[in-house]
């Protein structure tokens, strides 16, 4: 490392997760690292891919269909109304997930409105977003796994 640079916590993390993507493992702990691996690689991932893994690692339900994922989050109001699965998921849209998924909380216009640009405003108040983002954005599989992570790490898990 050169002196005075810092690496990024996403890159931090890289050399573990291909790690574990090379221990011998069963059957299904391989099927769930190469989904990981297609999702880390994935530019822009769809509001059903980003509903499946959310809602899991929040510990919500878990799905096998993301289709169903994205049902259920829809029920729920998880996600934007105009969300459609198979639509490239913008980083609004993620940040509702997250958002309620997680029980973040809000402030009080995401609590008045429960609109997803109030959830990207409140992500971004909390750290979760900085640098050059802005709430239509395509979300992709490393900033999914991203924001995931700061939110299992702001709640302690």
């Amino acid at each position: 490392m050169i002196a005075g640079t810092r690496v990024p916590r996403w890159k931090a993390l890289l050399p573990v997760l291909c790690f574990l993507c090379l221990v011998p493992a069963p059957a299904s702990a391989r099927g769930a690292a190469v989904e990981l691996e297609a999702l880390l690689g994935s530019p822009a991932v769809t509001y059903a891919q980003a509903s499946r893994f959310v809602l899991e690692a929040a510990d919500v339900r878990a799905f096998d269909d993301p289709a169903e994922a994205f049902l259920f989050a829809m029920s729920r109001g998880y996600l934007p109304g105009n969300a459609a699965p198979d639509a490239p998921a913008r980083l609004d849209g993620v940040s509702l997930l997250l958002v309620r998924s997680f029980g973040l909380g809000g402030g009080i216009m995401f609590s008045i409105t429960g609109s997803p640009h109030f959830a990207y405003r409140e992500l971004e108040h909390m750290g979760f977003i900085s640098g050059r983002a802005g709430p239509r954005m395509a979300v992709s599989g490393e900033t999914l796994l991203y924001l995931t992570g700061r939110a299992l790490a702001h709640l302690g898990e």
